[in-house]
């Protein structure tokens, strides 16, 4: 009786803090109007300092003016002392990916088939109303670029996979920190050198697998450390790199802590959280997953997510070693594939590569019978939010028969051009522009807000809580971060414009954690979440807890645009006990 009583109390201290930090928007929104005008007088005609400096990016000074203010009007709010610390071994929590809850809740998942590595969230009365805490000695992370190569080993202090995987140069220990070379399972010469051969193998200009900027949206599945993804950046091309929390449970962490695009997720019983034709290829380096099993239909599943014309690379002994057991494996896949009407475009060393068709017509000349079927017309291979997958291959529609990439502009041509799949959701290219230059300018204005708050290179990765056509993100264009783009479920049609247009992202619920561990995103942009989850009955405090679990300790904050003045609110992370209880007030 007694934890319930304390859980109402403290329930019931969120409430009154969220209200008094709506309150506080109100009032900032009422002083600060008028800097959300054209023409402030501080900065010029394309939104820039007069001084010259980035105030996000770059060298700034403090500006007090909104810190006088609340201080003024009395507007700090009391710390609420009640919300407690999760215990030290809840540090990594990941809510919704707990294995511990599956055998509380005595479920029964499908070893064989990953089940146990898919989402199950604990109901209300199991959750943590608690602030995860960081580990012991935790520094402020690497900035980016330099986080590419090396994280502070106190941040993730894990080091099996740097003496299991010690001659493939995943990743090394060095005093404080742990490096990363660039290496992995089937490039043991660095992640640089392998890219380049995929580009010699499929003959693009100049040995650039961006291929002209027609290669810009690449899954990489089983990514290890990412380094693959990593190193694909310097050739714009962004990756969406997915490995699940499994035996290797921390190799996402590190990602993220590297500042590498990246997330959790598994090739399980459920559709990846992604509209069809997202990704340009597909790419698997000895990722340890059984394509053949149940009908091919993870190969199907790649199948849904690659743009006509799209590519699989494939690294693994079943491409390239001689013994029996390879050999069976690889003629059933190859059968397979072929049935799929997938054909191999090149194979060198340890490396195949296999192209998606880019019609219908192979399908139609298949004999009656074929395996795998064709989808019913019924099914939306768009729909991916809990959504079973479908042993089945999805026909192109008329209009994207023999369109190559979903006739695609380049990159990044194609992050501000109207992308034919607009009509698919009753949007015009007109809606389309405008969404992008009122977000041009709404972004402009967030940096003059954050100037003051901010420290220097602080914001690598970023996620836009409610990215609608991605706006957001496409505003962010020319600065050194990425940005994960999350759609509603209610809003999940809508993501394909943010991949049309070379960006990435996932579909989520706001009632539920996100799959991300603790303290990996530098930036939360919350425009209208809040508004959006009260009207499905969730709790805005449960919210509020799991952003702040989601946030980066120390110098940084998380951004959270309110709709109905446009003004921010930020919510700081710290990095001591006492600081953390201060988590959920006004920085």
């Amino acid at each position: 009786m007694r934890q319930k009583n304390e859980q109402i109390h403290t329930t019931k201290l969120l409430t009154y803090l969220l209200i008094g930090l709506v309150g506080v928007l109100g009032l900032v929104c009422l002083y600060y109007g008028s800097s959300f005008a054209p023409g402030s007088r501080r900065y010029d005609d394309n939104g820039s300092r007069l001084d010259g400096s980035d105030p996000v990016f770059g060298e700034f000074s403090r500006n007090p003016d909104l810190v006088d203010f609340l201080d003024e009007q009395g507007y700090y709010l009391e710390v609420p002392k009640s919300i407690p610390m999760c215990d030290m071994k809840y540090s990594e929590l990941i809510p919704c990916l707990d294995r511990g809850l599956i055998y509380q809740l005595k479920l029964k998942p499908n070893l064989t088939v990953m089940e146990h590595y898919e989402r199950h969230c604990p109901p209300p009365e199991r959750r943590y109303n608690c602030l995860i805490p960081p580990p012991k000695g935790y520094k402020v992370p690497i900035r980016w670029p330099a986080s590419r190569d090396e994280v502070w080993k106190a941040n993730i202090p894990h080091t099996h996979l740097a003496e299991e995987k010690s001659d493939q140069h995943w990743m090394v220990v060095d005093g404080e920190k742990i490096k990363f070379p660039g290496g992995g399972t089937h490039f043991h010469y660095g992640a640089d050198k392998y890219i380049v051969g995929l580009a010699q193998m499929l003959k693009f200009p100049g040995d650039k697998l961006h291929n002209g900027g027609h290669i810009r949206n690449v899954l990489d599945v089983g990514c290890g450390v990412a380094s693959f993804g990593a190193y694909l950046l310097h050739y714009d091309i962004i990756a969406m790199s997915l490995a699940p929390n499994d035996v290797h449970e921390n190799q996402i962490q590190f990602a993220l802590e590297r500042g590498i695009p990246s997330t959790l997720g598994v090739l399980g019983t459920k559709r990846l959280p992604y509209p069809s034709r997202s990704f340009e290829l597909a790419h698997c380096s000895r990722c340890r997953i059984d394509w053949l099993q149940r009908d091919g239909i993870l190969l199907l599943e790649l199948d849904r997510l690659l743009r006509p014309g799209g590519y699989f690379a494939y690294s693994s002994p079943e491409a390239y070693e001689q013994d029996p057991e390879n050999r069976k494996i690889w003629n059933a896949m190859y059968s397979l594939l072929k049935r799929m009407c997938w054909r191999v475009v090149a194979k060198r060393g340890q490396t195949v590569i296999w192209s998606k068709p880019l019609s219908n017509s192979c399908y139609l000349k298949r004999d009656p019978g074929t395996l795998p079927p064709l989808c019913s017309s019924s099914d939306d291979p768009d729909a991916s939010w809990n959504v079973s997958m479908k042993a089945c291959i999805t026909p192109y529609s008329a209009r994207m028969h023999k369109e190559r990439w979903s006739g695609l502009l380049p990159w990044p041509k194609r992050l501000t051009a109207a992308p034919p799949r607009l009509e698919e959701i009753g949007v015009s290219s007109e809606e389309f522009h405008e969404d992008t230059k009122i977000w041009h300018f709404r972004v402009i204005e967030y940096w003059k807000q954050m100037k003051s708050v901010m420290h220097k290179n602080s914001i690598r990765n970023v996620m836009d809580m409610n990215s609608n056509l991605g706006g957001f993100a496409a505003a962010l264009k020319e600065k050194d971060v990425w940005v994960m783009n999350v759609a509603s479920v209610k809003m999940s049609a809508r993501l394909k414009i943010i991949y049309d247009r070379g960006l990435i992202g996932t579909v989520h619920d706001w009632c539920e954690a996100f799959s991300t561990y603790p303290r990996t995103y530098d930036l939360l942009h919350a425009w209208a979440v809040f508004s959006e989850i009260e009207e499905h009955g969730c709790s805005p405090e449960d919210l509020l807890i799991e952003m702040d679990r989601i946030l980066r300790p120390d110098g940084s904050c998380g951004l959270m645009g309110i709709r109905q003045c446009e003004c921010t609110l930020f919510l700081c992370q710290t990095m001591t006990e006492t600081k953390a209880q201060e988590q959920l007030a006004s920085c």
